[in-house]
């Protein structure tokens, strides 16, 4: 290979990863507007908090349902990467499994809109659906079986109930600022906690 083609796939490769990073910073902005002001939110205020304009969006995603699956896959991929991220950063399982349930939580709050978004289309919302359980429920459960290993939490308990629980905390967070899903998400695991 010449001096001039590794050159230019160096260079085309550079742009993958800026192409890469701009959709993701993209999607960011997109679900901090979301948990802020629904998926119904102007499109034109995820273009302002990504510092894009309109036709990048609609360049990306050509639909509001396109968007919001987008975000939603990018945030399920997040939260699976955490995981083994957190376990790995040595402050313990169990700190781990509660800094991890917190991203969840943020996740959950996110998605709430989707089903209305994606009403029309029950068999896309289903396969979503089993998306975000293949993907997450075995982070779950590396997370919570490593501290029942640990015996930071009781043992009683499946990390698929857990993540049935905080996801029960969290239905109904939209449109009610007296309720704090986080704050009730926090009682939960600490009474997981076993007594030291």
């Amino acid at each position: 290979m010449s001096g001039n083609e590794a050159d230019a796939g160096g260079a085309a490769q550079s742009k993958r990863a800026d192409a890469r990073r701009n959709k993701e910073t993209l999607l960011d902005a997109a679900a901090k507007v979301f948990v802020a002001s629904g998926v119904d939110a102007p499109v034109r205020d995820i273009a302002r908090e990504a510092g894009v304009g309109l036709g990048t969006i609609y360049r990306h995603f050509p639909t509001r349902a396109d968007l919001v699956i987008a975000v939603y896959r990018h945030q399920v991929e997040a939260c699976a990467e955490a995981g083994p991220a957190l376990l790995a950063s040595g402050a313990g399982p169990y700190a781990a499994l509660r800094e991890w349930i917190s991203l969840f939580v943020d996740f959950l709050v996110t998605k709430h809109g989707l089903a209305a978004v994606l009403r029309s289309d029950s068999a896309g919302f289903e396969a979503l659906h089993s998306y975000f359980l293949d993907r997450l429920l075995p982070v779950c459960t590396e997370l919570f079986d490593a501290a029942v290993a640990a015996a930071e939490v009781r043992s009683d308990l499946t990390a698929y109930e857990v993540m049935r629980g905080v996801g029960n905390l969290c239905v109904g967070v939209e449109g009610d600022d007296r309720y704090d899903a986080l704050r009730l998400v926090d009682v939960l695991i600490a009474g997981l906690r076993l007594p030291r």
